[in-house]
């Protein structure tokens, strides 16, 4: 098979083994694979994927085809379509994926939505729900709601009944978010539309830290992004006075069966609300597999709405 390949910090389509599926995986002819901030990070060597997956190949999601399923998969079968989370090398042709992490494509979904899906919608469901305790008629704030998270953070917490305020910094994106059904704001903004319920950080400590001061009493908040930087300077009274809680996480390393647990949640509740359209995956560009460099470096310049997605379709 052909894989995208890292090397000195620069991406290629060269040739690479098949994927070997173990006695509880599938192996999938990959249609489609999403790009996120991991694989960037990875790329400039600073996020190694865990044990096991190889260190040159990203890719943390994909969807295609079921061509083989090892001896001991009950719930899915050669042909069927799916999309996966994976922990690294999605954006290849062919993926060995877990069963427990595959999820079946809706039939209105295509392959290259469905390639985007799984890694945007699984974050952002696990921060909001499991880790933020997002409830009907709550106040939340989404930073950095233009991104692939970002977006689909807005339509779940939508969806749930809350009152979203969309944080993004370039006002052409204003329009798109508000069109979701959440209140669009500059980061300059954040402060005066509070006070908030729960707040999904995605940008990181500059950020963090006015929407902290915007919290409402028993306030959540939960850190899934720090690409604006990972330090700041907290003041502690301000946590203790709104007796908020503070968190944060990644979905990569987690255990197997952490993850999997994650997608079922996912599969249980998202696909029905993608099903009657009150959410979609927001697919900014899509670029062949073999232009995974100039995907890239589109995904660094910023300034887009949703995904961006590697395609062999």
């Amino acid at each position: 098979m052909n894989a995208v390949v890292i090397s000195d910090g620069r991406l290629s389509w060269q040739p690479r083994p098949d994927p070997v599926p173990g006695p509880h995986d599938l192996l999938v002819r990959v249609q489609a694979a999403g790009i996120n901030g991991a694989d960037l990070m990875q790329r400039a060597g600073h996020y190694p994927p865990p044990a096991g997956t190889p260190a040159d190949q990203p890719g943390l999601e994909c969807s295609g085809v079921v061509e083989v399923v090892g001896d001991r998969v009950r719930s899915l079968r050669p042909g069927d379509r799916v999309m996966a989370l994976m922990a690294g090398g999605a954006q290849a042709e062919l993926a060995a994926v877990h069963e427990s992490h595959a999820m079946p494509v809706p039939d209105a979904m295509s392959p290259v939505e469905a390639g985007a899906f799984p890694e945007a919608f699984c974050t952002a469901h696990d921060a909001l729900f499991t880790q933020g305790g997002l409830a009907m008629g709550d106040r939340v704030l989404v930073t950095g709601a233009a991104g692939g998270v970002g977006v689909a953070a807005v339509q779940l917490a939508v969806a749930a009944g809350a009152t979203v305020v969309a944080s993004a910094r370039s006002r052409d994106r204003h329009a798109a978010l508000a069109g979701l059904g959440a209140t669009p704001a500059t980061p300059d903004e954040v402060r005066a539309r509070g006070p908030y319920d729960v707040v999904l950080e995605l940008v990181g400590a500059p950020s963090l830290a006015t929407a902290i001061e915007a919290l409402a009493p028993w306030g959540r908040v939960v850190v899934i992004g720090t690409g604006a930087g990972s330090r700041l300077d907290l003041d502690l009274g301000l946590l203790m006075r709104s007796r908020a809680t503070l968190r944060a996480s990644t979905l990569r390393n987690r255990s197997l069966e952490d993850k999997a647990a994650v997608v079922r949640r996912v599969e249980h509740h998202v696909l029905p609300l993608v099903a009657r359209g009150a959410v979609r995956v927001l697919v900014e560009d899509a670029f062949a597999f073999s232009q995974a460099q100039a995907a890239y470096e589109r995904f660094a310049a910023g300034a887009k709405l949703g995904k961006l997605v590697l395609t062999a379709v």
